[in-house]
């Protein structure tokens, strides 16, 4: 089979397309035909190096976290699906699996879900990661809720996308900093109530008074958002905390790790079978993916990159 590796950390030159066999299936494990990937900032920043030193991979490594695909085998004691079932989750190395950047994967099974039946699979993909930090936030985090105003920070990410989505399907007023006016009309087309472009416009100086801050950005972007909250608001962060900042302003501060679960990436698939997501997609295919790691790199492109590995 086709299977993507890296040799050595950098950019999207490092990573090759090699012929390896397939994954050996272990007890307790699944292996899945893989239909299609998504390209995570988790993802490319393995392959850049940037994580070295948090996490440390054996050469040669293969990347890749989000994956949509088949059961084609189940391993000794797994009973939570069967062979023919079309699930999505992870396959990321870091986590046990194989590595989603590849024709055929093995994962744990509680690193998977059956997919949304209303989207594709190269649309559902897109979601694992990106979606379950969403539900985790949103949902379990800050409970968000009808009426409550939200700063959402990089509404044109592939989190913030969601978010922004998600948001507004639980009645919320929303409120996103972008980097440019291509990026606003994006955010805009997802539902957001008020866009801003922080090159242009001072978040500080314009929201007052928010229920909450779900911050996709960090650094300065993070602290600046925290001083939109009233007191007692709340902000998640997917990039740290101040818990100094937050005593200061009388806020709580929940800095986030997503974690991938069956329970989550079900109530992500209902949600989006509900009609309160869909993947906003930039599309490669299998053999474009040192062009898709470039391109996410580099930050140009809206929602979430994709690679087809295989025919839906």
């Amino acid at each position: 089979m086709q299977a993507a590796q890296i040799t050595q950390f950098g950019g999207g030159e490092v990573v090759e397309l090699v012929d390896v066999p397939a994954p050996t299936l272990a007890a307790g494990e699944v292996l899945i035909d893989i239909h299609a990937a998504s390209l995570n900032a988790f993802d490319w920043k393995v392959i850049s190096g940037a994580y070295k030193d948090a996490f440390p991979v054996p050469m040669p490594f293969r990347p890749g976290t989000d994956v949509a695909g088949v059961v084609v085998a189940l391993g000794a004691g797994v009973t939570d699906f069967a062979v023919g079932d079309k699930v999505y989750g992870s396959a990321m190395v870091l986590s046990g699996g194989s590595g989603a950047f590849a024709q055929q994967a093995t994962t744990k099974p509680s690193l998977l879900a059956k997919q949304p039946t209303s989207v594709s699979m190269t649309e559902a993909a897109a979601l694992p990661l990106a979606g379950v930090s969403v539900v985790q936030a949103l949902i379990e985090g800050l409970k968000l809720t009808r009426g409550q105003t939200i700063l959402i920070t990089g509404g044109a990410g592939g989190i913030g996308s969601f978010a922004i989505q998600l948001a507004k399907h639980l009645g919320a007023t929303v409120a996103t900093t972008v980097r440019n006016a291509d990026d606003a009309t994006f955010a805009q087309s997802l539902g957001a109530d008020q866009v801003l472009t922080v090159s242009d416009q001072s978040v500080v100086d314009t929201l007052h008074d928010y229920d909450a801050v779900y911050d996709t950005v960090g650094g300065d972007a993070r602290t600046d958002a925290m001083r939109v909250l009233k007191r007692g608001g709340t902000i998640v962060s997917m990039l740290g905390k101040d818990d100094a900042l937050a005593a200061e302003l009388g806020v709580s501060t929940i800095a986030q790790t997503t974690t991938l679960t069956t329970e989550r990436l079900t109530k992500l698939a209902e949600l989006v079978d509900a009609g309160a997501m869909k993947p906003q997609l930039t599309i490669f295919p299998f053999a474009k993916i040192q062009d898709a790691v470039i391109m996410a790199q580099a930050g140009n492109f809206h929602g979430k990159i994709v690679l087809t590995i295989q025919e839906n």
